[in-house]
This record gives structure tokens, C-alpha cells and sequence, in this order.
């Protein structure tokens, strides 16, 4: 049986795909960059002794969830664990980035899970067990003035998840999403995050071996919803919990 890990080159989902290695599933990498991708693959299988494969592929396209199943069948690779985490997020107001630049993201953040959900249903249908993590962001429990998309894209992934999870409750499929806050990850540098933001961020930041052990146990555990780390749990409360805003004047003041 394999693991399928979108955005596996780096960061949290490297660190998922260690996770899984050392559980002896075997891997399916899907990234852009195809050299991290073959660096991950060496590293993995030298370590863990499981079989990793890779494609390289940019999954902001329109219909690569296709592509990526496509690949999986010609191969005959049968996947039990789907990963749904790449994504990424722009800082600044709305009307700065381009219509295409919006699209991109969207279309990553949430038109590719969501088609990667329904291309691999079938086939983790018909495992004794199979799971499904989507990897949503705390930016999902509130809007966020500055990362307007970005943030949007995230309350999608959650709610998408938690009914998923729902309508597959009869099945061998089990749906986690995961939330994480701040992650030691590039995500800043991409996002082009301000100092004041990413000081702020430090404070509560977590590292991705961290986020990834919590993720993968509580996908096993068949946790709906998780958000890893004390502090990020407590600031999601309060977002809920005090005036919208109260919390959007807080978050537009970080990112400015």
C-alpha cells in the first residue's frame, strides 16, 4: 500500500512522508520541483527501507488531479493515505495581486484537493482502512484582512473536510483536517509575511517534525479536526469567541 503526499518536497510534507516512512508505508511524491522531489525519494528509501516514487507536477494546473491519478493507475499503485497539503498564501490586499495570481492559488488551495479527493475516492474505497488529511491552516477559523484568498481558500478546506468526513462515516474512508498556526516552514518567504507579522509568529511558531507526528496520529486516530499546538487551539477559540471585528482589526494591524 502506498501514501500519496501532495507538496512532499519540503517542509511539513517532507515531514508527513518521514512520518509515514518510519511506519513503513511505502511513498508517492507529488511537488514541482522535480530535484527535491529526487532528493527526498534517495533520502527516504536509503533511511527507511520503503519504496518511494515521484512525480513532478505544478498542481495549481487546472485538471492535475487527473494527471496525478492517471499516473498512479498506469503504475498500479494502490493508495490507502491520501495527503492533501500543498498550498500557499499571498500577503496584501486584495486588488495588489492579479486575477491569475488569485486563481493560481485557489486553484491549489482548494479546485486540486478537492478534484484529488474525487479521482482517489474509488480506490480508497476499496481498502480495508483508507484516510484522507486535508491540511487547512488557523487562518481558517476567521477572515483575515490582508491574506483575504488565502484565508477563505482555508475555511473552504475545513468545512469541505468535515463534511466529507460525514457523508464517508459508513465507509473504510476516514476525513482529518489539520490546522496548524505558525510553522518553521518557507511559507513566510512565499507569502512574502512582514517582519512584524513573522515576530509575531515566532512566538507561538511550531516546527514542521512537530506539526507532522500530531497530524499523522490524529489521521490515524480518525480525528475530524485538529489544530496542533495549545496556543493555536486557544486562538482559534477566541477568534470564534470575540466580536469578528475585534479579530479582524488585530489581524489587519499584524500584516500591514
Amino acid at each position: 500500500m502506498y501514501a500519496l503526499i501532495t507538496g512532499a518536497s519540503k517542509g511539513i510534507g517532507k515531514e508527513i512522508a518521514i512520518e509515514l516512512a518510519k511506519q513503513k508505508y511505502n511513498l508517492l511524491l507529488v511537488a514541482r520541483s522535480e530535484g527535491l522531489l529526487r532528493e527526498v525519494a534517495i533520502e527516504l528509501q536509503e533511511k527507511y527501507g520503503v519504496n518511494v516514487n515521484y512525480l513532478a507536477a505544478d498542481l495549481a494546473t487546472v485538471d492535475v488531479a487527473r494527471q496525478v491519478f492517471d499516473w498512479v493507475a498506469k503504475n498500479q499503485y494502490e493508495v490507502s493515505v491520501l495527503v492533501n497539503n500543498a498550498g500557499y498564501g499571498s500577503v496584501g490586499n486584495f486588488d495588489t495581486y492579479s486575477i491569475e495570481q488569485n486563481r493560481d492559488m485557489m486553484n491549489l488551495n482548494m479546485a486540486t484537493l478537492t478534484e484529488m479527493c474525487h479521482v482517489f475516492l474509488p480506490m480508497l474505497k476499496r481498502q480495508p482502512k483508507a484516510y484522507i488529511m486535508n491540511i487547512a491552516s488557523s487562518t481558517a477559523y476567521q477572515a483575515l484582512p490582508k491574506m483575504a484568498v488565502y484565508a477563505a481558500t482555508k475555511i473552504y478546506v475545513l468545512n469541505f473536510s468535515r463534511a466529507l468526513k460525514h457523508e464517508l462515516k459508513d465507509t473504510s474512508v476516514s476525513v482529518t483536517c489539520i490546522s496548524p498556526g505558525a510553522t518553521d516552514t518557507g511559507f513566510n518567504d512565499r507569502a512574502a509575511v512582514p517582519a512584524k507579522a513573522r515576530k509575531a509568529a515566532e512566538k507561538v511558531a511550531m516546527t514542521p517534525e512537530v506539526v507532522a507526528k500530531i497530524s499523522v496520529k490524529a489521521m490515524f486516530d480518525k480525528k475530524t479536526e485538529v489544530i496542533p499546538g495549545t496556543l493555536n487551539k486557544l486562538g482559534a477559540f477566541l477568534a470564534w469567541l470575540a466580536p469578528k471585528s475585534i479579530t479582524e482589526n488585530v489581524a489587519a494591524g499584524i500584516y500591514q
